[in-house]
């Protein structure tokens, strides 16, 4: 566990070094030291910062360690270098992606049960009422749309409302993918205007599973080509659904992105360098 949290302080410490992050000398504990105290509570303390705080201050690890609600403050300061990092890893992984396919796909996360909707207090908007097909049944809460490597690696996401469509997921993500990629998606990522934006400005080609009724048929060797890279993108929902608790506590909006971009974040950096 201890060389888990060595290799993981150095991993963002090179990081953030690489891209020339300057802070307050003033500060008791350094950035790469509140990212570190988020990532370690979504690797062994299931997002609970509190208890991922006590361990890093009881076995020295970060020896003028901050109380609590500092710590917090501290977080959700830097939440957005925390996005901007994520964003630094996934260039970097696209580049040793030698293989340039990827996939794109978008799971439910649900901030509580239906039966308390009511009283949930994250997010007030019924925009964030969506429906699960494959388990028809609904669910409040973000519907995050993922692209990853042909391996498993997470690269890009972005967090939606829960009723946001998958074309809407398309449209928002960034694709910054090197030019000559494959997208591989499935049926409701359908949109013909973007496929063929992204083929002439970007040079990546999206690569839907075709509907019945579709205007640009595959042929049956392709269709099964498609189904059968676009699929095991299930498999890494599974394990990115594994490490996230029952239920992940926040008081705020901002929190429970905090927690839930921490959990996707850790999994890459298991994927790849620990």
């Amino acid at each position: 566990m201890i060389e888990t949290i060595v290799a993981l302080y150095c991993v963002i410490d090179d990081i953030l070094t690489a891209i020339g992050h300057q802070e307050d000398s003033r500060r008791r504990i350094s950035d790469t030291e509140v990212i570190l105290t988020a990532l370690v509570a979504a690797r062994f303390f299931a997002g609970n910062h509190q208890q991922s705080r006590d361990y890093l201050d009881e076995h020295g690890l970060i020896p003028a360690m901050l109380s609590a609600s500092r710590l917090n403050r501290r977080l959700h300061l830097v939440s957005e270098l925390m996005y901007e990092l994520q964003m630094q890893l996934g260039q970097i992984w696209m580049e040793l992606n030698t293989q340039s396919q990827y996939r794109l796909d978008s799971f439910p996360v649900p901030v509580c049960d239906n039966i308390r909707i009511r009283r949930s207090r994250l997010f007030g908007d019924e925009e964030y009422r969506g429906y699960v097909a494959s388990k028809k049944c609904y669910f409040y809460g973000l519907r995050i749309h993922l692209v990853s490597t042909i391996d498993g690696v997470p690269v890009e996401w972005v967090f939606l409302p829960g009723s946001a469509n998958d074309v809407r997921g398309l449209r928002t993500l960034p694709l910054n993918l090197p030019s000559g990629s494959e997208l591989y998606v499935d049926k409701g990522y359908t949109d013909y205007v973007a496929e063929d934006n992204l083929a002439r400005a970007d040079g990546i080609k999206l690569m839907p599973l075709r509907k019945k009724n579709s205007q640009r048929a595959d042929s049956p060797c392709l269709a099964y080509i498609k189904q059968t890279l676009r699929h095991p993108i299930e498999t890494t929902f599974s394990q990115l659904v594994a490490r996230f608790p029952k239920r992940i506590h926040a008081v705020t909006a901002a929190g429970f992105l905090l927690k839930v971009s921490s959990f996707i974040w850790m999994h890459s950096l298991e994927s790849t360098f620990l």
